[in-house]
């Protein structure tokens, strides 16, 4: 039983001994922790105090900066203000110098109006005083003296107006003649009046039947579709083409050509090819006008002035090519305007545009400077140039220098020697005038003057005119005719009514 109270005994003090040193450690710790917070605590207000202190130190950099800073500031506006009084002072000198000027001024201006007043005082007593004595106004005595002066230089006078004006006038016409000739002589061209017949050579003279056909048909139809007039006999393997209008002339000439390459002549095949031929001519013109246009150096004209610029080419004016006069005008209004310092531009395009209403067909009425002015404007060309084509016949005022150049080019191309046949422009109007009075009637639908004018074809609608009308027709053309035209010997109208039935097998 001693051993188990042994072992209890040992227990209990072992467990005091434990509780002992655990509460001793416990102290230890404690007292340790607290020294370490004690010493945390020191450095802490340690730092506190480091961190017062320097801002209490930039605290009074900073003020004694802005205490500098103002001194600064007060030095400035001292000087500044002390420069302000400066100037007042000056402004104020030169504000009583300038009250001083204007004094002197006024004063002087004032003796000035007295001194004039007197001035003007005197004058007008001598004035009276030499009227009195001279019996003569002011004016008269004025007038009297600028009489007596004309009259002793008169002659004189006279004689020296009339040499300036001679000189001036001697120096204009030489200087005028100088130009033209010179642009006259730069400009050599061959002009050959167009005739009213074009030779269309055959491959054989057996040709001349086909083309003549069973009782005439073709070469019937052929003037029908055409308006030019065959003659068929007058030299070996050649026809003569006769037409006052060169365009229906060529024409024919291309058709001709295409139905010899065709070989089968006959009506159908003849209208088929006289629509081919003036589609053709068509596309011909355009290429031509581009040409003429290419050849005077001008590059900027609309297509639709260009097509009628080459129909021109089929146009004649007193015989002579309308295009090939209006290219040669071109170049010498050129040459023209370079020489006086003029627009060339605008004086070659008046010039090559001048007679562009020539193109249009008959069918359209006004003179052909209206028309082409209406063209111009139309198609966008310029004002500068319209004015300058528009005088070339005086019917509008020449307002610019190239409008008397353009005037001028005109008569110098048409009136030199070889350029114009008036006969032969009388025998075209006449021809005109034929057809003008056959396409006047009601039910007509084409009409072409042949053989030199004594015979007029006339070709009716047959839905509007029958047999009898036919005839009718006839003799009311020939008294129109009669009461209208002048003309040698006797023409021919001759009426022909044809009708057509045609139908298809499907």
């Amino acid at each position: 039983m001693n051993q188990p109270l042994y072992v209890a005994l040992a227990l209990l003090l072992g467990g005091a001994l434990g509780y002992f040193v655990r509460q001793r450690a416990a102290i230890h710790g404690k007292n340790s922790l607290e020294v370490k917070l004690k010493e945390q605590a020191q450095k802490a207000e340690t730092k506190a105090q480091e961190i017062v202190l320097e801002a209490k130190s930039k605290a009074v950099a900073l003020l004694d900066d802005a205490r500098e800073e103002e001194k600064e500031r007060k030095t400035a506006l001292n000087r500044l203000e002390t420069r302000v009084l400066e100037k007042e002072e000056d402004l104020s000198a030169r504000e009583k110098e300038f009250s001083l000027k204007i004094k002197e001024f006024e004063g002087n201006l004032k003796k000035y109006e007295e001194e004039k007043a007197e001035t003007e005082e005197m004058r007008g007593r001598i004035q009276t005083e030499l009227s009195k004595v001279a019996k003569l106004s002011p004016e008269e005595a004025k007038q009297k003296l600028i009489d007596e002066i004309k009259e002793q230089h008169r002659d004189d006078l006279a004689e020296m107006m009339r040499r300036l004006i001679q000189d001036r006038q001697d120096e204009i016409e030489k200087k005028g003649i100088d130009i033209i000739t010179t642009a006259v002589q730069r400009y050599a061209r061959s002009s050959v009046s167009d005739l009213t017949t074009s030779t269309f050579t055959l491959p054989s003279e057996d040709l001349k039947g086909k083309i003549i056909g069973r009782e005439g048909r073709n070469i019937r139809a052929i003037e029908r579709l055409t308006g030019v007039e065959l003659i068929v006999d007058e030299a070996p393997d050649t026809i003569i083409l006769s037409s006052f209008d060169p365009l229906r002339r060529e024409v024919a000439r291309i058709a001709l050509a295409k139905l010899i390459k065709d070989g089968r002549i006959q009506p159908a095949k003849i209208e088929e090819k006289v629509e081919e031929a003036k589609a053709e001519l068509e596309k011909r013109m355009f290429e031509i006008g581009e040409e003429a246009a290419y050849e005077v150096g001008i590059f900027d004209l609309p297509k639709e002035i260009i097509h009628l610029l080459g129909r021109l080419n089929f146009r004649t004016s007193f015989g002579q090519n309308v295009l090939t006069h209006s290219i040669e005008m071109a170049h010498l209004a050129g040459m023209m305007a370079s020489e006086l310092n003029a627009n060339v531009d605008v004086a070659k395009k008046g010039a090559l545009l001048h007679d562009i209403g020539k193109a249009i067909d008959h069918e359209v009425e006004g003179t052909h400077v209206e028309l082409g002015r209406k063209i111009l404007k139309k198609y966008g060309v310029a004002d500068e140039v319209i004015t300058a084509m528009e005088s070339h016949h005086e019917d509008y005022p020449q307002s610019s220098p190239e409008a008397f150049i353009v005037t001028a080019a005109d008569v110098l191309s048409a009136a030199r020697p070889g350029a114009r046949r008036g006969t032969l422009e009388h025998y075209i109007k006449r021809l005109d005038d034929l057809e003008r009075i056959a396409n006047e009637f009601p039910g007509v639908g084409q009409s072409y003057a042949v053989s030199a004018g004594r015979e007029l074809r006339v070709f009716v609608i047959p839905e509007k005119i029958d047999d009898f009308g036919a005839l009718q027709l006839a003799r009311d053309i020939a008294g129109k005719i009669r009461s209208e035209l002048n003309y040698p010997g006797e023409i021919k109208v001759n009426v022909i009514r044809e009708t057509r039935a045609v139908e298809y097998a499907k």
